[in-house]
């Protein structure tokens, strides 16, 4: 920002300094070529007393000597005598025909022509010109004052866009500190007055969003953890009442399949509850491939109940940072949605999805979801999806990861991306001390 408002500054103080010194250039350049001409004519009237266009018939006429081109011209326009033009110029005929003083600078030469009279009558023109050099000298040291001054004009103006680009920046760098600090979940964050009323403001509403954001998080964490911790209760009581009738004589053989699913909803609190409290379990490198054949191995059944075939494809190796219990929960809720709104053959891939990158692909042979019918993560208030996948992006997004949609419409693929472990350099190995 401190780049742009200098730049501006500079741009706008350049700009009028152009248009301002240029006219100026050109005034002064006239004004000393009009001062100059104004010599010359003044030059000219001395030389008329000197001259006598009517001699005697034997007498040639006398000119007085000076560094200019002195020419005399007769009423009719033809040059008697001096160095010009054999017949009378412009500003000779102007002369002739006012009977007054004229002057012009033309072919880089100052020319002056002064009327020569005898009593009341016109007897000739005298003519005078100068080389335009004796005002180059004055004007150009004219102009590089002038380009001086324009240059100290804009260097102060640069210097005092520096000092206000400086206030402008300070306090939004400060702001966009508060708001990242404020996106990494510091909800006590607050910005100091910079004295300027907008920015001030803007400070003000992010202090007033994240002390509502912190309350509001406050709210729902422990609403979470109370909620996992009372379910804690009677998930115990019933796994003692399912092992109880496990240990009788002829118990069903989906007993055992019930005690997986405590397990299951058992761990699923846990993980919940742990999120809740803003306390994820400790991540650590995990391979993918083995989380996808666990948790697609509790789906199997459900599929085969159904003849829907469920195909599992996997890179080797495939390791990511992550928690184990998270991402086995997202890929469980992710497969129960394709068990319970999806179609066909399930496929469960883990691919390379970039640099640093790896993504668990989910897809089904469903009908998936129609364009244009809204995010199918947001939170529904019952039915339909969105609640499921809504808790599993949030969960997704804890890990430092994304879960995303990549295909609507027929054959839905829902994808979810976690980073790789970073390679540690072999330098930083060899340095690292032992024991």
């Amino acid at each position: 920002m401190r780049r742009r408002v200098v730049l501006a500054i500079a741009v706008v103080a350049a700009a009028s300094i152009v248009l301002f010194a240029l006219p100026l250039a050109i005034v002064i350049r006239n004004s000393y070529q009009d001062a100059e001409l104004l010599r010359l004519q003044r030059d000219a009237f001395a030389a008329t007393r000197q001259i006598d266009v009517t001699p005697a018939p034997r007498d040639a006429i006398e000119l007085p000597e000076t560094a200019d081109a002195i020419a005399v011209y007769g009423p009719d326009g033809v040059r008697r005598v001096g160095n010009g033009p054999q017949r009378a110029d412009a500003v000779v005929r102007q002369a002739l025909g006012a009977v007054r003083p004229a002057n012009t600078a033309t072919g880089g030469r100052l020319v002056a022509a002064v009327p020569l009279l005898a009593g009341e009558r016109l007897t000739g023109v005298v003519r005078v010109s100068r080389d335009a050099g004796a005002v180059t000298g004055p004007v150009h040291r004219a102009w590089l004052a002038l380009a001086a001054l324009a240059g100290a004009v804009l260097l102060t103006a640069v210097e005092a866009a520096m000092v206000v680009g400086r206030r402008l920046a300070r306090p939004l760098e400060r702001l966009a500190e508060t708001a990242g600090r404020l996106g990494d979940g510091d909800f006590t964050v607050s910005t100091a007055s910079s004295g300027i009323a907008e920015i001030d403001a803007v400070a003000a509403s992010l202090e007033a969003t994240a002390r509502r954001l912190g309350d509001a998080l406050a709210r729902e964490r422990s609403f979470s953890a109370d909620a996992s911790h009372q379910l804690r209760t009677p998930l115990a009581a019933l796994r003692i009442e399912i092992e109880s009738i496990e240990l009788r004589q002829g118990a069903p053989p989906e007993i055992s399949r019930a005690l997986e699913q405590v397990d299951r909803l058992q761990a699923t609190i846990e993980t919940l509850r742990a999120v809740a409290r803003g306390r994820p379990p400790v991540r650590g490198e995990l391979d993918l491939a083995e989380v996808v054949e666990d948790v697609a191995g509790q789906w199997r059944s459900h599929l085969a109940q159904a003849a829907r075939p469920l195909r599992i494809a996997t890179m080797t190796p495939s390791p990511a940072v992550g928690s184990r219990g998270v991402v086995r929960e997202i890929l469980a809720v992710l497969l129960e949605n394709a068990v319970v709104h999806g179609a066909g053959v399930v496929s469960v891939a883990v691919r390379q999805a970039s640099a640093g990158w790896l993504t668990i692909e989910v897809a089904d042979e469903g009908e998936g979801i129609a364009p244009g019918s809204g995010d199918p993560f947001a939170r529904r208030e019952a039915g339909g999806h969105g609640i499921g996948l809504a808790l599993a992006r949030s969960l997704a997004e804890a890990e430092g990861g994304r879960l995303v949609l990549s295909r609507r419409g027929s054959g839905p693929v829902f994808a979810l991306y976690l980073r790789e472990p970073i390679p540690v350099p072999v330098e930083e190995m060899t340095q690292r001390p032992l024991g």
